[in-house]
């Protein structure tokens, strides 16, 4: 959760720019906490919660690494105010989790076997066709999906 504004931080420049998405992620964010869950599984009511985190992530990141459009001062301070995850950005920048959705679905001790989430499969290795992470709820974020998926559209036409 974002550190609660107040008049002691200094924001650095270009922040007015990002302010108002921010924002926009922290009531969706307050919005899902303060859902009700009745009826749905204990891990069911927290997908929310990480869906909205992990896209909060992911604009910053796309900000400052594809569109280079912030500074490298006010992508720092959004890490340091936890605007953004810093764990996941940085697994983000490796190949083959550029599409990682959370740390846990690739930590074995989370899992049995001692492998990762089902999540990280590639679509064509995997025998179901639709199946849910657990922790997350994502329904596959192995980077391999993309190009398979783009392979797949392109037999159609």
């Amino acid at each position: 959760m974002p550190k609660i504004k107040t008049n002691r931080v200094k924001y650095p420049e270009g922040w007015e720019l990002i302010e108002p998405t921010l924002r926009g992620f922290e009531a969706k964010m307050r919005e899902a906490e303060n859902d009700p869950h009745d009826g749905k599984r204990k891990c069911e009511a927290l997908w929310p919660i990480f869906r909205i985190a992990n896209q909060r992530s992911r604009y910053i990141f796309d900000l400052y690494y594809r569109r280079k459009e912030i500074s490298k001062e006010l992508y720092e301070f959004c890490l340091d105010q936890d605007y953004a995850d810093r764990n996941l950005i940085a697994k983000w920048k490796k190949p083959g989790y550029e599409r990682l959705c959370c740390l846990r679905c690739m930590q074995p001790r989370d899992h049995n076997f001692g492998t990762t989430c089902v999540c990280r499969v590639p679509k064509n290795l995997r025998e179901e066709k639709v199946i849910e992470c657990v922790h997350c709820g994502c329904r596959g974020c192995a980077s391999g999906d993309f190009s398979s998926s783009k392979r797949d559209d392109e037999d159609e036409d």
